[in-house]
C-alpha cells in the first residue's frame, strides 16, 4: 500500500477512491476504523463519519484512521497521507478541517519531508476552483454560492486562507495560482520560501487538472496532504514515475449487477432539489418524508416504505427529504437543524435496510450524511469501487450476508438534473 486517505464523510471517500481509480490504482475503501486486515491495494480510503462531529471527536477519529493505515501499510510503512475534505471546504469556525490537519501533522512530525502541507479543495470538473485563495463554485464565490445556506455549515467566506487559519494552530500561507502555472519547481521553490518564514500549511491554488497535475507531482514527497478529491487525480502519475505503483486499467472493474433498485435522497443542496425535481418532472414514483411527522412519532418510515413496495416491482422508486432553502430555514426553525437532520437520517437508513431486505439490489444515496446513515444501517465494512457516474460519483460494489449490492453515495452538490436516472441507466 502507498496511499492511505481518511475522508470525513462517506460521499467524500467514494469520491476521492473514484478519483484514485480512474486514474488506475487499485483502490478499497473500509467503513470506518477496521478491526481486521486490510485488502490488496495500492491506496486505502477509510471513510469516518467526522465532518460535522465535535472537533474533539473528528480528531480522535483521525488519528485511529492513521494509526491503522501505518500499521496496514506494513514494515515498507506509508508513504503518504491524504486528509480528504469536501471540495467546497464544508466546516465551521471551530473546525473540523484545521484540528484535524494538525493532528495529523504532529503525528506524522518524524517522517521525512515533515512540518509542512497543503490545502487544495479545487475539482474544476465539477466547478470548484481556487483562485488567489479564494473558492469559486463555477461563476460564484463560495460565500455567494448555495453553500451558504448549508443547513449544518453554512460557508460564508470564500477566502480559504483566513478560513483555514481560524481554525489552525500553523501559519496558513498562499501558493498562487501564478507560481503553479510555471511548473513543479517553482511550487517547491515557493514550499521552500513557506517554510523558511514558518508557515505550516499553504492553501493552494487550482483552476485546471493541469494545476492538480503540478500540485500532484511537486507535493508526492510530503507526509501529509489536505484536499478535496481533485488533487488524487495528479498522485498516480507521480507514484508511478517513481517506480512506486503500476497502473491497473481495470481497477474500475466490478461484478454484473441487476435487480430491483431505489433512491434515497436526504441532500437539501441546490443539485439534489434539481434532480428530485427532474425525477418528479418524468412522471417516476416518488414519495416525500414529512419530517413534521417524524418528529411527532408517527409511522412515516413504514408509509414511505408501502409506497416503494406498491412501486418498485415496475422500477425503481424515489423517497425523500429534499427541500428548497426557505422550507429548510423554516423546518430547522421550528424543529432545531441537528434534530431535523437526525430524523431524516434515521428514517432513510431504516427504509434503505428494508428496501435492501427485502430484494433491492441498486440503491442510490444523495448526501454524506445521509450515505453515512445508510452504510451503517446496512452493517457494510468494505466497498469495492467502480465506473464513474459523473466526476466525483461512482457506483461501488458491496458484499452484505453473501448478496452483492451495487450502492452510489452521492454527494449533494455533485451532478446534473438527470442524476438519479443516469445513475440506475448504467447498470440496466
Amino acid at each position: 500500500m502507498i496511499l492511505g486517505v481518511i475522508a470525513d464523510d462517506f460521499t467524500g471517500a467514494t469520491d476521492v477512491a473514484s478519483m484514485l481509480v480512474r486514474a488506475g490504482l487499485r483502490t478499497a475503501l473500509v467503513i470506518g476504523v477496521p478491526n481486521g486486515a486490510p485488502p490488496a491495494a495500492d491506496a486505502i480510503v477509510v471513510a469516518l463519519k467526522s465532518r460535522t462531529v465535535p472537533a474533539a471527536d473528528a480528531v480522535r477519529e483521525s488519528l485511529a484512521a492513521l494509526r491503522w493505515l501505518q500499521a496496514a501499510a506494513g514494515v515498507e510503512g506509508l508513504r503518504q497521507c491524504y486528509f480528504k475534505y469536501c471540495s467546497t471546504f464544508d466546516s465551521t469556525p471551530a473546525g473540523n478541517i484545521g484540528p484535524v490537519t494538525d493532528a495529523l501533522m504532529d503525528a506524522l512530525s518524524d517522517q521525512p519531508n515533515a512540518g509542512f502541507s497543503i490545502a487544495c479543495p479545487a475539482f474544476p470538473e465539477n466547478g470548484r476552483t481556487v483562485f488567489r485563495g479564494h473558492l469559486f463554485v463555477g461563476d460564484e464565490l463560495l460565500s455567494d454560492s448555495g453553500m451558504r445556506n448549508h443547513p449544518l455549515t453554512p460557508m460564508t467566506d470564500a477566502n480559504l486562507v483566513r478560513v483555514l487559519q481560524a481554525q489552525c494552530r500553523r501559519r496558513v500561507g498562499l501558493i498562487r495560482h501564478d507560481t503553479v502555472a510555471q511548473g513543479v519547481a517553482a511550487v517547491r521553490e515557493r514550499i521552500a520560501v513557506l517554510r523558511a518564514e514558518g508557515f505550516g500549511v499553504a492553501v493552494a491554488d487550482a483552476i485546471a487538472n493541469a494545476d492538480l497535475r503540478v500540485l500532484g507531482e511537486a507535493c508526492a514527497d510530503l507526509p501529509l496532504l489536505t484536499a478535496g478529491s481533485g488533487l488524487a487525480l495528479g498522485l498516480p502519475d507521480a507514484y508511478a514515475a517513481r517506480g512506486w505503483v503500476q497502473p491497473d486499467a481495470q481497477a474500475a472493474r466490478l461484478d454484473a449487477m441487476h435487480g430491483p433498485a431505489a433512491v434515497l435522497s436526504g441532500s437539501c443542496s441546490l443539485a439534489t432539489n434539481a434532480q428530485v425535481a427532474a425525477w418528479q418532472a418524468a412522471g417516476k414514483p416518488a414519495f416525500a418524508l414529512d419530517v413534521r411527522a417524524l418528529a411527532r412519532g408517527e409511522p412515516v418510515a413504514e408509509r414511505a416504505l408501502a409506497c416503494a413496495r406498491a412501486h418498485i416491482a415496475n422500477g425503481p422508486v424515489l423517497v425523500f427529504a429534499t427541500a428548497p432553502a426557505d422550507a429548510l430555514k423554516a423546518l430547522q426553525a421550528e424543529l432545531g437543524a441537528a434534530e431535523a437532520g437526525a430524523w431524516v437520517e434515521a428514517c432513510l437508513a431504516q427504509v434503505a435496510l428494508a428496501l435492501v431486505n427485502a430484494g433491492v439490489r441498486r440503491l442510490v444515496v444523495a448526501g454524506g450524511e445521509t450515505s453515512g446513515a445508510v452504510v451503517q444501517a446496512l452493517a457494510i465494512s468494505t466497498l469495492r469501487i467502480g465506473p464513474a457516474i459523473c466526476p466525483g460519483v461512482p457506483w461501488t460494489q458491496a458484499e452484505r450476508a453473501g448478496a452483492p449490492l451495487w450502492l452510489a453515495l452521492k454527494s449533494g452538490n455533485f451532478g446534473g438534473p438527470g442524476f438519479f436516472a443516469d445513475a440506475l441507466a448504467m447498470t440496466a
